[in-house]
């Protein structure tokens, strides 16, 4: 298995080779740490970017077509650039569902009770047969090919988080292994920064982060006063890798690694 090393030795190449040469051990990996970045405002999506580029790491996306700062929406013409960029740095993107479709309930007939985020029915309750749920799935998929002229990886993560086994198995029945994320990789950027401070929220991450483990943050959140990832991105990176600990994509992660092989 193939894992990013970490940013400070990555962003040292050279020094790296001096110690092999001198017959020092090269610093060895401790585990990989799984960054995973869901659509939002967009507000923080140069930022994300920049922070990735400058530490060389490879993360995952998911996305719906949101609202963003800029007015528009995340998967509009407009954002074409920033995601065929994201794909040749060859991060993994999956789907987060087309209009942000938050599974409310198992409804009667084997459907399903959503509310979506966006779209001509935002805020209103929709029933949804597991053709049409797995269709909210997919449709982010043929925007993504419109957009980049590829196709996302299989894998999909519901909104907010909330699934069912029947919605779980029509999502495989389309072809998409859902991704949650682990109960220490919860960032906590969509919580009221006057409760929960971005010193505290990093402090927790630092401390109870471990190998293995799929980090969940936002690529900007509206209700948010005090911004997560400006404050906390870098930070959290560059103490993550202090550990000892490389960061991989979704393709590395023994979990769902086997959902990425073709036949």
């Amino acid at each position: 298995m193939l894992a990013v090393v970490p940013a400070a030795v990555a962003a040292s190449v050279p020094a790296a080779s001096a110690a092999a040469k001198a017959g020092q051990a090269a610093p060895q990996c401790k585990g990989n740490i799984y960054l995973t970045f869901d659509t939002g405002s967009q507000a923080q999506a140069a930022l994300i970017a920049e922070t990735l580029q400058k530490h060389h790491i490879k993360a995952s996306f998911f996305l719906a077509n949101e609202k963003t700062v800029n007015g528009d929406y995340s998967l509009d013409p407009a954002w074409a650039p920033y995601w065929k960029a994201r794909l040749a740095e060859g991060h993994v993107i999956g789907s987060h569902t087309f209009d942000h479709d938050v599974l409310v309930r198992d409804a009667a007939d084997g459907k399903f009770e959503t509310k979506p985020g966006f779209g001509s029915s935002a805020g209103k309750l929709r029933t949804l047969s597991p053709d049409q749920y797995c269709e909210q799935i997919r449709r982010v998929d043929q925007r993504f090919v419109e957009l980049t002229g590829s196709h996302l990886d299989p894998v999909w993560r519901a909104p907010a988080g909330r699934t069912s086994p029947r919605a779980l198995a029509a999502a495989r029945s389309c072809g998409y292994t859902h991704v949650g994320w682990s109960p220490a990789g919860f960032s906590g950027d969509e919580l009221p920064s006057e409760k929960y401070s971005n010193a505290s929220l990093l402090a927790k991450s630092l401390r109870e982060l471990r190998a293995g483990d799929v980090v969940l943050i936002h690529m900007g959140i509206w209700s948010r006063k005090d911004a997560w990832a400006p404050a906390n991105l870098e930070p959290l990176i560059k103490g993550l890798s202090q550990k000892g600990y490389c960061f991989a994509t979704l393709r590395d992660h023994p979990d769902y690694s086997s959902s990425f092989k073709h036949p």
